[in-house]
């Protein structure tokens, strides 16, 4: 394959396109469990235990709980299949993909739209596990009191060297590249499995054994039960719908399409809704032991008497954090920086600069700030559903999983997907407009009813409008790509 990564680069003289990382991927490691380990990776911390927690705060049981996770799981698996199959079948990351419908140079507009998402997120995933930390490390020695009391930047002393931390550790991983990722993430999600399956059984005990799973704080009825298992499953969807874009940047080492597929059904529906009944069994028994819901499982951990006990907490918080930033918002930001500037930024230059700009915007003030987390994270958010129903139009129903992958590194204009000075205009005409009424939907406060399913409408309508204004046209000379396709030496 050596000579083949060497006849791509000779396509790309102005070095804008192609480097080692952006090529195909040449060694095919991953397997089944690898990315059974990537969705626990995704799925075992704060946020999804918030979120499950969440569900039944707004008033459903832990049955109707969990039926919106079955649902949303179920959808999220048949969409990852198919974003994993784009993956496994070439070879190439996602900012490459989009280079089949958006154009050589038009890919940049959703590799940066998901990288800005990524790094925010990232910092402020990262803010959030070093709090959870800071909490059980003032209640393993009060004393650290006095460094929360003085702080910088808007952050407390003992804030900032619990960030620090986890910063670091999270950059030791992610730049030893992606097979660092792979062995990390083998290992990292059992440990928190068996973290919080030991809170659940101490809950479990005070609560007397009997967890009400009928239990509602706010009863709804009729409708609404229906409404709200629907808006928690879509939310769920819309809550992983940056790994529906980027899932390319794993797939792509999948040794086979079938051990991506049960990958994801062990680590998706299985997986998810095991960690879901975990999490609201919990969360019901903090409102039979302490009386009210708790759905922050730092703030479970720390009425734990214990102080070992604590110390293992607190590692799992940082093992979660890693593991969580490390597959949503690590991985994607590292390739889509590389494509902007593939001659001078690697995935390894990537990931740290992904890293630094998470640090200098400073994410303790974005997450305070509800402007920035609802309207511009979560507008950004909103134009993901239309640029994946754009790219999954293009690849399974215009080109029908035939692409000319030699083109995707041709930067002169004869190159099939040079379109228009790079860009591809009918894919920018579709997506703006299908953006807006995503974001609409997702941001205006009148359409709170129907926020949750901004992201299926988006899709929905860019890959129907797209496919329209493209039409069918396969090439016939396009090369038809196969896991174990070689590439044509170059003429």
């Amino acid at each position: 394959m050596e000579t083949d990564h060497k006849s791509l680069a000779a396509l790309d003289p102005t070095g804008r396109l192609y480097n080692e990382d952006l090529a195909p991927a040449t060694e095919r490691k991953w397997t089944s469990y690898s990315f059974f380990a990537v969705w626990m990776s995704a799925i075992h911390n704060i946020g999804t235990y918030t979120f499950v927690a969440g569900l039944f705060v707004i008033g459903l049981t832990g049955w109707q709980v969990l039926a919106a996770i079955l649902i949303g799981t179920a959808i999220l698996f048949f969409g990852m299949n198919w974003a994993g199959k784009m993956g496994q079948r070439t070879g190439v990351p996602f900012p490459v993909m989009a280079r089949i419908s958006f154009g050589i140079w038009g890919a940049n507009i959703p590799a940066l739209i998901r990288a800005v998402i990524a790094i925010c997120w990232y910092g402020i995933q990262t803010y959030l596990a070093s709090m959870a930390v800071v909490v059980l490390l003032l209640r393993i020695d009060p004393d650290l009191q006095q460094w929360q009391n003085q702080s910088f930047l808007g952050l407390s002393l003992l804030g900032w060297a619990c960030f620090i931390l986890l910063w670091i550790l999270q950059l030791l991983v992610i730049t030893r590249g992606m097979e660092a990722v792979r062995r990390f993430q083998d290992w990292a999600g059992p440990i928190v499995w068996a973290v919080m399956l030991g809170m659940a059984v101490w809950l479990l005990a005070l609560a007397g054994w009997n967890i009400p799973m009928d239990l509602s704080i706010n009863p709804l009825a009729g409708g609404d039960v229906v409404r709200g298992v629907l808006t928690g499953a879509f939310l769920l969807v819309a809550t992983y719908a940056t790994m529906l874009l980027n899932y390319c940047d794993f797939t792509r080492f999948a040794k086979s399409e079938r051990s991506v597929i049960r990958g994801n059904f062990w680590g998706i529906p299985v997986n998810f809704a095991a960690f879901a009944a975990i999490s609201i069994t919990m969360t019901i028994g903090t409102v039979v032991v302490f009386g009210k819901a708790i759905t922050d499982p730092a703030l479970i951990l720390a009425k734990v008497p214990d102080t070992f006990v604590l110390v293992i907490g607190a590692v799992m918080f940082i093992v979660a954090t890693i593991g969580v930033n490390v597959v949503l918002n690590f991985v994607s930001p590292a390739y889509d920086l590389a494509n902007v500037w593939p001659k001078h930024i690697n995935f390894r230059r990537g990931g740290i600069i992904s890293a630094v700009l998470a640090l200098l915007v400073m994410p303790w003030n974005l997450y305070s700030n509800p402007v920035v987390v609802n309207y511009f994270l979560g507008g950004l958010g909103a134009f993901l559903g239309p640029l994946f129903g754009i790219m999954a139009a293009d690849y399974f129903l215009i080109n029908r999983g035939v692409i000319n992958l030699r083109d995707l590194y041709r930067s002169d204009e004869t190159g099939e997907y040079f379109f228009r000075k790079g860009f591809n205009p009918k894919a920018i005409a579709v997506f703006i407009p299908t953006a807006a009424i995503a974001a609409v939907m997702a941001l205006v406060p009148a359409l709170n009813a129907v926020a949750a399913f901004a992201w299926p409408v988006g899709l929905v309508l860019a890959g129907v409008a797209y496919y329209l204004a493209m039409g069918v046209a396969v090439k016939p000379d396009a090369i038809q790509v196969k896991p174990e396709a070689q590439l044509e030496p170059a003429e």
